[in-house]
Parts: C-alpha cells; sequence; structure tokens
C-alpha cells in the first residue's frame, strides 16, 4: 500500500453500476484516491465476476476493473437496501450509476430522492442513448451504441461486414467520459466554496450554483454519443462534401502508406510512413527508392490512390525479416514503426515496466490464490511512475458490514 497522497483523496463515491461502462469510471477515480463503494447485488453481484471465468467464481475481468473499491451487497430493491443506500448518499460526493434510464426511480432512488438526501451529490449516469430523447428508454450494450455511433461501419476490411475491436471500447471510453464528468463537477462545486456562487458563474452559463434539480447538475453520458464523438470529421466531411467513408482494414481514410504487415515468423508491425518526409526515408530502407522519388507519390492524397501498390513493396520487404529486424532498421532510418504486441510480449516488455505498467500480484479466484500475476498499472502517470493498485476487485460483499457500520447504514442480519 503507498503512503503517496492521491488526488481524490477524501472523495467518496456510490457505485451502483455494472458491467464496464460505469465501473471504468468507478475504477479510474478509486486509482487516484476516491473511496469507490461498489453496491452488489445479493448472491450473485456484479455480472462481470463470471465473464471470462477461467476457473473459480470470480474473473480476472472483475479484479481488474473493480480494483482498489469496497463491495457492499445491498438489494436495491428492498426497502432495507433503499435506506442504506441512502445512508451512504448522505456521506457520498458523486453517485455513479449506468442502469436502464428510469431503474433507479423505480427503486426509490431517484435525482428528487438524492437530493433530498444529499443537496451537494453529484449524480454520474451512464446508459445506452442518454437520459432523454426518443431512444432514452431503450437497452443496449456498447455493441449496439458502436454501431448507432457511426464506429462499427468503419472498422473491418471493405469486402465484409463490419467487425468489433476485441475489447469492450465503447464502454471504457464512456467510463472514461464520465470520470472526466464528475471531476468536472467536483471542481466546480470546490470552486463555488471557494470563490462563492456569484463569482463562479462570471464568464460561464453553465456553472452550477448548488442550487436547483439535480437534473440540471447531472452528468449524462450516452454510449453511442461517447463513441459519436470520437469519430473526429465523418459528420462534417459528409455534410460538407457528400462523402461517405468506407472499412479500410487496418489502413486509416486518405493516409498512406499507414498498415500492419506480416513479418517472417508469423508476428506483425505497424508501420507509419506517411509523413511526406518519412515516406522518402520508408521507401529507402525497403529498398525501394525508385517510389520514393515518384513525382506522383510526393503528397498523402496522391499515396493514398495507390495504396495497394506501396503496401505490397513494404509488404513484401517485411515477410523477409522478423519484426526485430524490421522495427530496427526503421528506427534507425527515422520511420515510426513498432511490433505488434500479444499479451506474451507486453508482461516482459521494458517501457511498460519502467514506467510500473505492469504491477505483479497476488489473486484469488474464489477457489484459489494464484501468485505473482501480472496486471495494467494506472494511468495516466503522475510523478514519473504509475501509482500502485492498492487491492484488486474485491470479493462480494466483502467490506458491507465495515462500510455500512462506519457510514450509519444497518448491516444485514445474520443467521
Amino acid at each position: 500500500m503507498t503512503a503517496r497522497r492521491l488526488p481524490l483523496s477524501g472523495v467518496r463515491v456510490l457505485e451502483l453500476g455494472n458491467y464496464i461502462a460505469a465501473p471504468t469510471t468507478g475504477r479510474m477515480l478509486a486509482d487516484f484516491g476516491a473511496e469507490v463503494i461498489k453496491v452488489e447485488r445479493p448472491e450473485t453481484g456484479d455480472e462481470l465476476r463470471s465473464w471470462r471465468l477461467k476457473e473459480g467464481t470470480t474473473s480476472m475481468l472483475y479484479r481488474t476493473i473493480n480494483r482498489n473499491k469496497k463491495s457492499v451487497v445491498l438489494d436495491l430493491r428492498s426497502d432495507e437496501g433503499r435506506a442504506s443506500a441512502l445512508e451512504l448518499v448522505r456521506r457520498s460526493d458523486i453517485v455513479l450509476e449506468n442502469f436502464r434510464p428510469g431503474t433507479i426511480e423505480k427503486w426509490g432512488l431517484g435525482p428528487d430522492v438524492l437530493e433530498d438526501a444529499n443537496p451537494d451529490i453529484v449524480l454520474v449516469r451512464i446508459s445506452a442513448f442518454g437520459q432523454s430523447g426518443p431512444m432514452s428508454e431503450r437497452p443496449g450494450f456498447a455493441a449496439v451504441a458502436e454501431g448507432y455511433s457511426g464506429f462499427r461501419e468503419l472498422v473491418g476490411d471493405p469486402d465484409r461486414p463490419p467487425v468489433r475491436v476485441g475489447v469492450s471500447i465503447g464502454d471504457s471510453i464512456a467510463g472514461m467520459q464520465a470520470a472526466f464528468g464528475a471531476v468536472m463537477m467536483l471542481f466546480d462545486r470546490q470552486r463555488q466554496k471557494i470563490t462563492g456562487a456569484a463569482e463562479a458563474v462570471v464568464g460561464s452559463d453553465h456553472s452550477f450554483e448548488g442550487e436547483g434539480p439535480l437534473a440540471d447538475r447531472t452528468v449524462d453520458v450516452a454510449l453511442n454519443e461517447a463513441m459519436f464523438s470520437v469519430m473526429e470529421s465523418l459528420v462534417p466531411d459528409y455534410s460538407a462534401f457528400g462523402e461517405t467513408r468506407t472499412r479500410t482494414g487496418g489502413r486509416m481514410e486518405g493516409i498512406a502508406p499507414s498498415n500492419g504487415y506480416l513479418c517472417a515468423g508469423g508476428k506483425s508491425v505497424v508501420i507509419a510512413g506517411n509523413g511526406d518526409g518519412i515516406f522518402k526515408r520508408l521507401m529507402t530502407a525497403v529498398d525501394r527508392p525508385d517510389l520514393g522519388e515518384d513525382p506522383e507519390l510526393q503528397t498523402n492524397a496522391a499515396r493514398w490512390d495507390r495504396r495497394e501498390e506501396l503496401d505490397e513493396a513494404i509488404g513484401a520487404w517485411c515477410a523477409k525479416r522478423d519484426v526485430a529486424e524490421v522495427v530496427e532498421t526503421l528506427e534507425s532510418a527515422g520511420v515510426p514503426a513498432g511490433p505488434i504486441y500479444t499479451a506474451e510480449d507486453l508482461v516482459v516488455d521494458e517501457q511498460l515496466a519502467a514506467r510500473g505498467m505492469i504491477q505483479h500480484l497476488d489473486v484469488s479466484t474464489g477457489e484459489e490464490t494464484l501468485s505473482d500475476v501480472a496486471f495494467p498499472g494506472i494511468t495516466p502517470v503522475i510523478g514519473g511512475a504509475s501509482i500502485s493498485i492498492d487491492h484488486l476487485g474485491p470479493d462480494l460483499g466483502e467490506h458491507t458490514a465495515e462500510v455500512l457500520e462506519q457510514l450509519g447504514g444497518q448491516p444485514p442480519e445474520r443467521d
């Protein structure tokens, strides 16, 4: 356990969410010192406990995404669970949830009730399509939201159906935006305490004054909007020029050469030779200076038109060399390139190790304890190296008695 003071020390978060989006938000806040109390349903807990379960009762996925948190078991559908939750709300700074819109209202924990319990509370809500609009009540995981955002249409090869990336990117990006929103609202609240509400609103139409309905101070993150926000100029290009982008496989639309290439031995590299000067150096390095000097290939737009030819030349050169030789040669030539890592590569990477990005901890599967298991470190880095993980995702209900006794709730009756 680190003795270092973390920037969110003293902040308490009540996490009512499950799966990946809201727990990602809670994880980010917990990583930097917030006390995150994760409320889980009786018996089963967060469904993530059984996702990608290899053995035992609790997955590495759950242990990773819910690190540095406390687990409390409450039945929010019951009067007792609701009462205990409200006691926690009274002593918290943030309430975080990612249920289908209307769910916490149905349980008697809607914004009006939360505000009555704690007028200063910050409410962060994550849902498929947001808390308003004609689609707000629809359920939906990130996979669906990625389709609605335009993101999925651009992933994969042009002659095949769209594919999904190998992680829950929609949930993760929404979780990051929710964490930013939570800290943003805490900052505004603290600024008002220091400067006074009258000064806080100067120059801003959006600074809240600590008064009025909680709905006006709620961070409302929609999965589809979170993904839409990273689509760069997709819509402006269509609106201005009628351009409809299509899938380009490992390439990026309008940028060439930039792709992944298979090397000898079966592993791959990614090479970004799309800058005008870089392109010439790349072509010299791959023994094709004729392409580097070709007057028709001196701009990105022109190279994009001949991308197949360029990728064929680079691919043929890479296929005769292993990854290490390719990377060393291109780095010496000043061409951005690097291996495409697998998990096996990540756990021994010197750069990640130097910054504390691979951290080894003992972890329970629920049936046995595995020693010295590698987990990803905490980002972003503050002070030169990743903050040490305090503890992995807790066992179900591990902190129920402790939290409810300390914060005024009633622990569940024991047999």
